[in-house]
């Protein structure tokens, strides 16, 4: 079930680690803010998010398929102050029981899964009634020209260089389209210009029992 994207996995940490210096780190602390119980995290890369899991989260179950970034979760896992398993999985098809999640969480994760709706679909059946998916991605831009350039960068180069990732899915529609309610929505950018992929946004989406 891997995907092998190992120039992206080898330069991704070095990025990674600017984008927190640079305000992402706020950002992953506004995505996990208050969390409770049974967690899944899919797509945890090199696992940023591990050290800002509040205590009252039981456990998370983070689903990497990238063998590279899969060892670097493995680290981070080790130092997180919460329990967290870190195994082989595809968002597609999470290695989880249906109703099983408090919470799933993604963070720069949809641009790149190579089925959005089904991925969505699998959060859907792995989540709790009332559970929520907590969300941070980059998305389409609010220009149409800007988002004509998201369209020629996704049908070219722009996924083979960037670990899969496309810049102007339209994430907040496809969330609403899987059945879930999306209940807050920030729209920020990230770096502060707007550029192809700069625009975010973060919120909380529920399944509704």
């Amino acid at each position: 079930m891997s995907v092998h994207h190992p120039i992206f996995a080898r330069l991704y940490p070095m990025m990674s680690q600017a984008m927190e210096r640079g305000g992402m780190a706020e950002r992953r602390q506004a995505l996990l803010a208050d969390l409770a119980g049974e967690v899944i995290e899919v797509g945890p890369g090199n696992g940023l998010n591990f050290a800002h899991y509040p205590p009252t989260v039981s456990r998370v179950l983070a689903v990497e398929p990238e063998p590279r970034l899969r060892q670097h979760a493995h680290d981070a896992a080790g130092r997180a102050a919460v329990p967290v398993e870190v195994v082989d999985g595809l968002a597609e098809r999470l290695p989880a029981e249906d109703g099983t999640a408090d919470a799933v969480i993604v963070s720069l994760v949809l641009c790149s899964v190579r089925d959005q709706q089904t991925a969505l679909r699998e959060i859907h059946r792995v989540l709790k009634p009332d559970g929520q998916l907590r969300f941070l991605e980059h998305v389409r831009a609010d220009t149409p020209g800007l988002a004509r350039v998201q369209r020629v960068l996704d049908a070219t180069l722009w996924p083979r260089l960037a670990g899969g990732c496309h810049t102007g899915r339209d994430t907040a529609a496809a969330i609403e389209r899987s059945g879930l309610t999306i209940e807050r929505l920030d729209r920020f950018l990230f770096p502060d210009t707007r550029t192809p992929s700069s625009f975010h946004i973060l919120g909380t989406a529920v399944r509704r029992s």
